[in-house]
């Protein structure tokens, strides 16, 4: 499935990496492409939107 997210709060790239490898503990095969300027996660993965989300939101991020 491809899911689109609004994350609040990834201010560099210490940021985006750490959304990056929280999805990729949930599933190490999602292909993740972020646009930090304007907080826009795009994830191709199998888990379940909510998954993702959840796994984003335990990384301290807010999914609007």
């Amino acid at each position: 499935m491809d899911n689109s997210f609004q994350v609040q709060g990834m201010t560099c790239g210490h940021c985006e990496m750490a959304v990056k490898k929280a999805i990729a503990r949930l599933d190490p095969e999602a292909k993740v492409e972020i646009n930090r300027s304007t907080g826009k996660v795009d994830v191709l993965s199998s888990k379940s939107r909510e998954a993702i989300a959840h796994a984003i939101t335990d990384e301290g991020y807010q999914v609007a």
